[in-house]
């Protein structure tokens, strides 16, 4: 069984979200999410699950030493940031890790071998 991809319910809640891009792959004992969070330190990043959702969330702010003159160019992204996904029903969620290195989230999700289906031989 796959993960979703964002429930945008949780993703559009206000102007100043901006959503790290994800990666998402499935190997046969775990799923691993990666996001992109440049910029951005473990301090400000949250990872929860909420029923069946894995929820990545924070807050990054401007700096203030650009609080006075003009900006004439701004491409990084400020406010907040959620990105949801469903979870298959086959994730051990007690034994959900995540580490944040070099800008880089990755939650792993490891399968319940017990629910993870099998291969049907047709007769």
């Amino acid at each position: 069984m796959s993960l979703y991809w964002p429930d945008s319910s949780l993703s559009r809640s206000n102007r100043n979200n901006w959503f790290p891009p994800l990666d998402l792959h499935e190997s046969e004992k775990e799923f691993v999410v990666n996001a992109e969070l440049p910029g951005v330190t473990k301090k400000q990043v949250n990872v929860d699950v909420r029923e069946d959702t894995l929820v990545i969330s924070g807050e990054t702010k401007r700096d203030e030493k650009y609080k006075e003159g003009n900006t004439h160019v701004q491409e990084r992204r400020y406010g907040s940031f959620t990105r949801a996904i469903s979870l298959p029903r086959n994730v051990k969620v007690n034994d959900i890790t995540a580490k944040f290195e070099n800008g880089i989230l990755e939650v792993k999700l490891p399968k319940d071998e017990k629910s993870a289906g099998r291969k049907i031989t047709i007769q």
